[in-house]
């Protein structure tokens, strides 16, 4: 059986590759806290815009999928896109 972390991950890596132009450039890491786990999401500058979308809709889609997957597996994952300096 695969990792959770893993599953998640990947996730929200092939959603975020499939909306921006720059596939190479995403990144998603898994940080583990207290109450679960945040799952940073890093796009190329120009993608940010594609990933969170208009007033945040694509943003909030992406976190409705990671919630709904993660109360199957009764662990709660967040989902933090993270912009690069």
């Amino acid at each position: 059986m695969s990792e959770p972390n893993s599953d998640m991950r990947l996730l929200i890596e092939e959603i975020a590759k499939a909306l921006v132009d720059e596939s190479d450039k995403v990144s998603v890491q898994p940080v583990e806290e207290e109450e679960g786990t945040v799952l940073e999401l890093r796009v190329a500058p120009g993608d940010l815009g594609k990933v969170i979308g208009k007033q945040g809709r694509t943003a909030r889609s992406m976190r409705t999928l990671l919630s709904a997957a993660s109360m199957k597996l009764k662990k709660r994952y967040t989902l933090d896109i993270v912009e690069e300096e």
